[in-house]
């Protein structure tokens, strides 16, 4: 089968006939579910990054998840569904985050919800960055993984869609530690892409029936775009899914990590494409642009690497408190793996010379007041290139 085809068609909203109806259409042009066999036991690996009612858009929707449990339960698998969230990979933490997310439907459905809290490491020689790496064992007792994802925009990585949600097979706690470990964003995608080939699920799923825009990927907004996305190919799967919220997709990190790997194309033109995904083309979607589709990178002498650094540093985005929204909560405290961020008269300060800038304080931030913010330069230099 061609390992460049997406398929995309249209689910306006999360009824329940709908969303099966939607499944079952959005994998047919893949071979659907012909490979599943009784007695199987299937991972869906879903977004649930934090515990989020369905209706803020931050975590794959039960009803999706329950509809893809009912069609493989007919075909004789069981299904588990789970995740790592950026928290204590335990119990207590995962059951609330089960509950919120309203993950019963699921369970009503005759899924299992994990509750294998075990960590197991893992080696890797033909990673480029993640040669070895912490990861969540329940999924090594399934036969088959599929990547059921969330379209949200990203912080650092610009979009959150099928190669990122594989990030989630990392225990929670460990996480900010593969941001220190990898703070330059190139070498962070590369770890994402080295995560999605260990593993190689089986099926990618995007539900982009409400994405989320802004800031992304806990605290943005909902956005409605009406739409499953569907690949054997995560990177694939993510060039189509950055070109309808209206991104370059040489503008993510992970795609770009994925081009230079020979894993996908660098447009959606290059892409077989099943069903039209004109009529899901956004044109009002908040983005957050990544710091590095614009940096300089080709300093060749040391004056111009002199400057390319100098520009490199005006141009980078960085998180910012918004100090009347911030509630002193120590949330950005704990999850920063530089530890530059300090509680000061219950308002978050960052120490600018240390902080690598992986945004995990704004990713994490229960009340949004960490925003990514971008120098005026940078702004005008991508608005530039967006009218281009």
């Amino acid at each position: 089968m061609n390992s460049n085809l997406v398929s995309i068609v249209p689910c306006p909203d999360y009824a329940s006939d709908v969303c099966e109806a939607a499944l079952i259409d959005v994998l047919e042009p893949l071979g659907g579910l012909d490979w599943v066999r009784p007695g199987m036991r299937i991972a869906i690996k879903a977004n649930l990054v934090s515990g989020a009612k369905p209706e803020k858009a931050v975590t794959t929707h039960p009803t999706l998840l329950a509809a893809l449990t009912r069609l493989l339960k007919a075909r004789g698998a069981s299904v588990v569904i789970g995740d790592s969230p950026g928290n204590l990979f335990n119990a207590a933490v995962l059951n609330r985050v089960y509950s919120v997310s309203g993950l019963k439907e699921a369970e009503d459905a005759g899924a299992e919800l994990n509750r294998d809290f075990t960590v197991k490491e893992a080696y890797d020689e033909a990673a480029v960055q993640a040669k070895q790496f912490s990861y969540t064992a329940w999924l090594d007792g399934c036969d088959a993984i599929i990547n059921f994802c969330k379209l949200k925009s990203h912080g650092m990585m610009t979009l959150s869609a099928a190669a990122k949600n594989m990030f989630g097979t990392v225990p929670g706690t460990m996480k900010p530690e593969y941001h220190y470990r990898f703070p330059n964003p190139n070498d962070f995608a590369d770890m994402i892409v080295d995560l999605d080939e260990y593993w190689k699920p089986v099926l990618n799923i995007c539900d982009a029936v409400v994405a989320m825009e802004g800031n992304g990927p806990t605290q943005g907004s909902p956005k409605h775009v009406g739409a499953l996305f569907a690949s054997k190919n995560p990177h694939c799967l993510d060039v189509l899914a950055a070109t309808v919220i209206g991104l370059d997709p040489m503008e993510v990190p992970t795609i770009q990590a994925g081009v230079r790997r020979g894993f996908c194309p660098k447009s959606a033109s290059e892409l077989t494409v099943f069903g039209d995904y004109k009529p899901f083309l956004q044109t009002e979607f908040e983005l957050i642009h990544n710091r590095n589709s614009i940096l300089f990178v080709n300093g060749r002498t040391v004056f111009g690497r002199t400057v390319q650094r100098a520009m490199n540093a005006c141009l980078a985005s960085r998180p910012r408190v918004r100090r009347r929204a911030c509630v002193g909560c120590g949330k950005c405290r704990d999850v920063c793996p530089a530890h530059t961020i300090t509680i000061r008269k219950n308002v978050a300060v960052i120490d600018r010379k240390g902080c690598i800038k992986c945004f995990c304080c704004q990713e994490f931030c229960p009340v949004g007041a960490m925003r990514v913010h971008r120098s005026p330069v940078a702004k005008v230099l991508t608005r530039g290139r967006r009218n281009a």
